[in-house]
């Protein structure tokens, strides 16, 4: 009897402290989202009370509500993404996807029309250059359809089937057709050898994704063996993107130091150094920026610089010193909230509200589209640098 009472006693003190919990997270939760938010809880129901339109359906009131919050907050990169742009992102940083193999372009009566990639699944699967696409399972396709929205329903789990109807000149009968979806590269980087001058490779980087480092490697080692000995890195027109693959480039080019330092509100400062000799220590290298070089580029840039390992020439850079954590929301939805802070040891950045300063200046508006490339010459071969 002693132990049955006992035994109660315990549940029924367990209990209580679930009902106290549950109290106190709803009465904070009350306190967070609904007393603080009142006025916004007001107009909503007046909206919907008195508005002559209907209320957007779920969850276009929402998302719009996040927007005026982030908006409000005032910071110029916190941003909020519905689930088609952020998985569209997420492809492109992750440098893959699970996709058909195809590119989307309007066709003369702007319809959305088909270009399979060479020996890509479409291609194999019967797909033809210009082919117009009607359907992607039941997502029928219009010249409004946005180009987003056709790339999230085509793109898929890999070695998922995906079905589409396509319509081919000259009478564009509908056909259907079912594809099984590949890995497909996103290549981050294209590499050239400069026309005017055998020597120099040009090594473009169009944003800084988890594949760039060995993309970059790839590419000057492909360079090499077509006769180049001099490489410009070209970070023109790059907004960032991986803030880890940003400093893993730097690393390729480095011999010791430290790449950057950072810092989250409250929290240490971190560091990130070179902890071995890069692959391309060795190899001549100028980058090129201008103000369009941004977040990631500019740590590559600046680290560069900094160590006095390549000239940076070009246009003052764009000057963003700000780190985004990037949080999925439940439906797929992303924010990216600005949390930390990074600088160059040993350069001023940014400065006066800009970015790194180029130690050859080119303006970017000039007349001339071969100034760069004249800059560069001179740099390496006229020079002896």
């Amino acid at each position: 009897m002693e132990t049955f009472q006992k035994t109660f006693l315990n549940s029924v003190l367990v209990l209580l402290g679930l009902i106290l919990a549950f109290l106190l997270g709803y009465l904070t939760r009350a306190y967070l989202y609904g007393a603080d938010f009142q006025v916004l809880e007001e107009a909503y129901v007046l909206l919907d009370t008195h508005g002559f339109n209907d209320l957007p359906e779920s969850p276009a009131m929402e998302y719009g509500m996040i927007r005026g919050m982030v908006q409000a907050y005032g910071d110029p990169y916190t941003s909020f993404l519905e689930p088609v742009q952020r998985e569209l992102e997420s492809d492109v940083l992750e440098g893959k996807f699970g996709g058909i193999g195809v590119t989307l372009e309007k066709d003369a009566q702007d319809y959305w029309s088909l270009f399979p990639f060479p020996e890509s699944p479409a291609a194999r699967a019967g797909v033809q250059e210009g082919d117009r696409l009607v359907k992607v399972e039941d997502l029928d396709i219009s010249p409004e359809t946005p180009v987003e929205t056709i790339q999230a329903e085509v793109r898929g789990k890999v070695g998922t089937q995906v079905n589409i109807t396509i319509a081919r000149a000259p009478d564009f009968a509908p056909s259907e057709i079912s594809i099984k979806r590949e890995e497909i590269a996103l290549p981050s980087v294209l590499g050239r050898i400069e026309p005017s001058e055998s020597r120099l490779g040009i090594v473009q980087v169009n944003i800084i994704a988890a594949s760039t480092p060995d993309e970059i490697q790839k590419t000057i080692e492909d360079l090499q063996k077509r006769g180049a000995t001099h490489f410009a890195l070209d970070l023109r027109n790059n907004g960032g993107g991986l803030l880890n693959s940003g400093v893993d480039i730097a690393r390729l080019f480095l011999e010791d130091g430290d790449v950057i330092q950072q810092q989250y509100r409250g929290k240490e400062v971190e560091t990130f150094e070179v902890e071995k000799p890069g692959a391309l220590v060795d190899i001549p290298l100028v980058v090129l920026v201008n103000e369009y070089t941004a977040s990631a580029s500019e740590i590559i840039a600046g680290a560069l610089q900094a160590h006095h390992r390549a000239l940076l020439i070009g246009a003052t850079t764009y000057g963003k010193d700000t780190l985004q954590l990037v949080f999925t929301l439940h439906d797929g939805s992303s924010l990216h909230v600005t949390a930390a802070h990074w600088w160059i040891p040993g350069i001023e950045f940014p400065k006066d509200g800009h970015g790194l300063v180029p130690d050859i200046a080119v303006a970017s508006d000039t007349n001339d589209p071969q100034a760069i490339t004249q800059a560069v010459i001179q740099a390496f071969f006229e020079t002896n640098q």
